[in-house]
């Protein structure tokens, strides 16, 4: 006999959306609603204003239902009055407003959004297209009166959380200045409600059942009890007077919902969570509000809930509510004195952790701990990483190094190739460090508590013959808006119900314990987690990328030299202004601002701040270095280097050097570059014939093969424009001939015709006389193709090195799995080397990221070529992304080993400084070994006066060495990254005398030093 079943399942879904939600309101009032749009601000389009403002400038005016507001971006505030109907006093149910600002079926975050005020201007909650009701306090007879600021933020999400094909197109609306100015949204209710809580349960409790009901299979006793149990509910409730029967259908669901879940069901906790970009579809300023509203949302929540918890990630964050509306903070740190609203993470926002330099990781962690413990009390022990785009081979030290102790991400379920084969299990880290790691099975960090998410975890879970639990963030994220009153409900409702695993309300920090404490022998995972996707992410938006580059290179310089004219000359160390431009530099390494897949909006204010930073560093640096080196007319050059060069100590100053000999001159066949270390022949299209190291006699460019080729790809991806570089991309390659070059005072100049643009290239010997510098200037005006930048190399690599945090990480160049095939886009920092015994080159950048290496074979042996990417030209979300002018410098230098290439990318990345002055000037600290290398120096963030020293171990090898102070030191002590004495390994150095440091680092170990420094008693 034919099956029934679908036919119950599409009464209960008709009876849900035409009866019963209808039914929730037991009664309706319409509020009066008054309008006033903020003035445009320039170029910007109604930009916030404080509620003083708004009471000093707001002309309000009244408006119906159906009205157009908001051009996009614009704000609007909005009055509602009313008064609580007198015969509501003796009607049971709940009394609230249901405030429709126009909302779309869009997921909330991805539109228009609100901000609830009472009449006196303190925060009551957000509005959100699926949490639009306000609490109401006053009795009926008694009048309601509130203000909302309302965001007209576009829609760029495609309608429906990125699913539709529209969500992929280039639009106009992520700039203002070519939005337009036509109003978004239409308003809708704005009502006083009196909701029938009877009903309103029913409804959940029908959902609850009809989706665990879908989950389980046709075959199941417990789905047929369901669907006769909701068969038989529903017919006891008349659809045009649900009311009536909804106390009836629920005592007849009942014994469903009260029926226990098995002894050996899968456990999950479930914690309150609204993951908040930074900026992506929005820009800062607009996250600004989204917090604040996100955070009013969660507190009224638990004013109404004592079981919700809440757990958020990002200290700026925090701080931009601090600074807003510091009345709504103090509530929030009142939640977390209760140990309800959790801060976790403890870095200053959710960074992308690809890119950013080993020191820029340290200081998100030191600059975000530092202000949980200074506002907060405490510091988290779980790490809090959920969507960024794949996980170094580095982090694992320095979230232990950091005082974390568990780790928390989803986003490698995105991998487009191969499943990761564990939920829950060990990371170990470049330098052997371990972290005990969860992905949450249900594959999101924004569940709304469904059965469909429930089932996922378990069905999805790979470790259930270890473990038991996994963890569920829940609440709308993304854009905002936390999780809701009607999540609360499903979830209790399935804490312990038959067919489904159980659910528990609580903290991150709760399951890891007991999940570390279930797992006795977890498995583990060694090295990076490469994500499988998001692959353009590190050639998107190179002005960012490369403003990222140069700041964070110029914050540890300014540091360095700012803090020996404070141990030397006395100067006062510039803490809080440095405090500041970290601050905003950490902020622009958010995980979708320097990846590069945010709107134009966010990356025209990028790189407008990477700039000013850059301004002010350099004036920080000029002000400590004149104070350094004094007043005199000696050519001198300051090396901020980690190597050194010309003769400088790394971190010291001493008498410029000449740059090392060499010649230019035509030949046949193109142009010699020669010096007494090479022999460089570049052919008549600018491309290198020929790199010779003369100790050696080796030709490092295979014979018949060019390096410095510019290759020119389609690159149409998918999906997702700023973010995918599908594979499929090799199969359109077009070198870039047709080059014409010349010499001019010594250098190579070449023109490239380019489609719709031209690169221009000058090529030369680098200073040093030891490696080839190409600097390459784009004209780029190319759509859906990407640049990169080849270099063919006559070695036979096993596999590659390329520079991340503290660091290199070895990949293989062949594609024996497909682990290995689906990593053909990879991460370096400023080097990439190939090598074989007694041989090998370094490619090495000043500001790129994206790089491949493959590995060929021809008639003469085989070639190894590394390839950097110099420029994409996505569509979405920013139309014009990386259109105009680039400029870049490429080295080619024979390097045998990885300890080489890092000399090599030290060199470029920080390059000397050359002024005049007085004197010559000592580093104040300094490696007697190549294989331990000074990070950083800094005065401590503290403000006690300490000098902070930060080394680590390069090579990857156990390595012994001194470290020498040029000022005696009164105390050492090691510390942790955040600079907490107590908590780093003491074996790793010790005080020997009051100048020396013996160190025994393992390998790519980070070790950072608390050093006291002598000073002489008054006399």
């Amino acid at each position: 006999m034919p099956s029934r079943d679908h036919l119950v399942l599409e009464r209960v879904d008709r009876f849900i959306g035409e009866y019963l939600d209808d039914a929730v309101v037991a009664d309706r009032r319409p509020l009066r609603v008054s309008a006033w749009q903020v003035p445009d601000h320039g170029d910007l389009p109604g930009e916030p204003v404080s509620v003083e403002r708004m009471r000093q400038d707001a002309a309000f005016a009244p408006v119906e239902p159906g009205h157009r507001w908001g051009r996009a971006w614009g704000t609007t505030w909005f009055t509602v009055e009313g008064e609580v109907p007198s015969a509501w006093a003796d009607r049971a149910g709940r009394i609230e407003l249901s405030l429709d600002l126009g909302f779309s079926q869009a997921k909330p975050g991805f539109q228009c959004e609100g901000l609830v005020r009472t009449p006196g201007g303190t925060v009551v909650k957000g509005l959100e297209p699926r949490n639009h009701h306000v609490p109401v306090t006053s009795a009926p007879g008694e009048q309601v009166a509130f203000t909302i600021e309302a965001a007209a933020n576009p829609d760029l999400s495609g309608g429906d959380d990125f699913k539709s094909p529209l969500a992929f197109a280039p639009t106009p609306l992520g700039d203002p200045a070519t939005a337009g100015a036509d109003p978004l949204y239409r308003l809708g209710r704005m009502e006083l409600r009196l909701v029938d809580e009877t009903v309103e349960r029913l409804r959940r409790e029908v959902i609850v059942l009809v989706g665990l009901a879908r989950e389980l299979v046709d075959s199941d006793p417990r789905r047929a009890r369901i669907l006769d149990g909701l068969e038989r509910a529903l017919y006891a409730i008349d659809p045009d007077a649900p009311a009536a029967g909804a106390a009836a259908a629920r005592g007849i669901l009942a014994p469903l919902l009260a029926a226990p879940a098995a002894a050996s069901a899968h456990r999950i906790t479930a914690t309150g969570h609204a993951h908040i970009d930074s900026a992506w579809l929005w820009p800062t300023r607009e996250t600004v509000r989204k917090v604040t509203r996100t955070f009013a949302n969660v507190l009224e929540l638990m004013d109404a809930d004592p079981e919700a918890v809440f757990v958020s990630s990002a200290a700026q964050h925090f701080e931009w509510v601090r600074r807003s509306d510091p009345e709504l903070f103090e509530r929030v740190r009142a939640r977390v004195a209760e140990g309800r609203f959790i801060p976790v993470g403890n870095m200053w926002v959710e960074s992308d952790v690809n890119m950013p330099s080993g020191e820029s990781l340290a200081r998100q962690l030191l600059t975000g701990t530092r202000f949980f413990e200074e506002h907060f009390g405490a510091r988290s022990d779980v790490g809090w990483l959920p969507d960024s785009f794949g996980f170094p081979a580095g982090l694992p030290q320095l979230l232990r190094g950091a005082g974390l102790e568990w780790f928390f991400t989803q986003k490698m379920c995105w991998n487009d190739v191969d499943t990761m084969p564990h939920h829950s299990f060990v990371w170990e880290g470049l330098d052997g460090s371990r972290i005990f790691t969860h992905f949450p099975p249900n594959n999101t960090y924004s569940g709304d508590m469904r059965p469909t998410e429930l089932a996922r975890s378990v069905r999805n879970f790979a470790d259930h013959a270890d473990s038991s639990r996994s963890l569920m963030p829940f609440g709308f994220g993304d854009g905002g808006g936390g999780p809701t009153r009607e999540m609360m409900t499903d979830a209790r409702l399935q804490a312990d119900l038959e067919g489904s695993p159980t659910v528990a309300l609580g903290t991150p920090r709760e399951f890891f314990v007991e999940a570390a404490a279930e797992s006795a022998d977890p498995p583990v995972w060694s090295g990076e987690m490469y994500l499988q996707f998001h692959r353009g992410i590190y050639t998107s938006q190179m002005r960012t990328k490369r403003g990222n580059r140069r700041n964070e290179a110029l914050l540890v310089e300014a540091e360095h030299w700012s803090s020996a004219a404070t141990v030397r000359r006395g100067i006062p160390y510039p803490a809080a202004e440095l405090d500041e431009l970290w601050r905003e530099v950490l902020l622009l390494q958010f995980h979708d601002i320097l990846p590069g897949s945010a709107i134009a909006w966010v990356h025209r204010e990028a790189e407008r701040s990477h700039a000013e930073t850059t301004d002010r560093l350099e004036r920080i640096i000029a002000d400590a270095v004149a104070a350094l080196v004094g007043d005199g007319s000696e050519r001198l050059a300051l090396n901020p280097a980690a190597a050194p060069v010309g003769g400088i100590a790394a971190g010291g100053a001493g008498p410029a050097p000449q740059p090392a000999t060499a010649t230019a001159e035509p030949v046949e066949g193109g142009f010699r570059l020669r010096s007494d270390r090479l022999d460089v022949l570049v052919g008549p299209d600018g491309t290198l014939r020929s790199v010779v190291e003369l100790a050696t006699g080796r030709d490092l460019i295979p014979a018949g093969h060019r390096g410095g080729l510019l290759q020119l790809h389609v690159d149409a991806p998918s999906k997702w424009d700023a973010w995918e570089l599908d594979a499929a991309y090799r199969l359109s390659t077009t070198d870039v001939d047709g080059g014409t070059a010349e010499l001019v005072d010594g250098v190579v100049h070449v023109v490239h015709p380019l489609p719709n643009g031209t690169a221009e290239q000058w090529i030369d010997l680098h200073p040093e006389g030891g490696a080839v510098r190409i600097r390459t200037r784009v004209d780029w005006h190319e759509r859906h193709r990407l640049l990169k930048l080849a270099f063919p190399v006559a070695v036979h690599a096993q596999d590659a090195a390329y520079e991340t945090q503290f660091g290199h990480v070895r990949r293989p160049l062949h594609t024996n799995t497909s682990w290995d095939e689906a990593r053909y886009e990879v991460c370096a920092h400023r080097w990439v080397h190939v090598g074989e015994p007694g041989t090998g080159a370094a490619i090495v950048n000043d500001g790129m990221y994206g790089h491949d290496a493959t590995r060929t074979t021809d008639a003469d042996g085989t070639v190894t070529t590394v390839r950097q990417s110099l420029l994409r030209a996505p569509r979405f979300p920013d139309p014009d992304a990386d259109q105009g002018v680039h400029e870049f410098t490429s080295v080619f230098a024979p390097a045998e080993t990885t300890t080489d290439a890092a000399r090599w990318g030290s060199l470029v990345g920080s390059p000397l400084r050359e002024v005049t002055g007085a004197e010559p000037v000592a580093p104040l600290v300094t490696s007697t070994v190549p294989g331990i290398v000074v990070s950083a120096v800094k005065l401590a963030a503290d403000g006690s006066g300490d000098l902070v020293v930060r080394v680590f171990e390069q090579r990857g090898a156990r390595t012994g060495g001194i470290l020498r102070f040029d000022v005696p030191v009164g105390a050492l002590e090691v510390c942790d990254l955040v600079e907490t004495v107590g908590r780093g390994r003491t074996e790793a150095a010790h005080l020997d005398g009051d100048t020396t440091v013996r160190l025994d680092l393992r390998a790519f170990e980070v070790v950072t030093l608390r050093a006291r420094l002598h000073r002489p008693e008054p006399s």
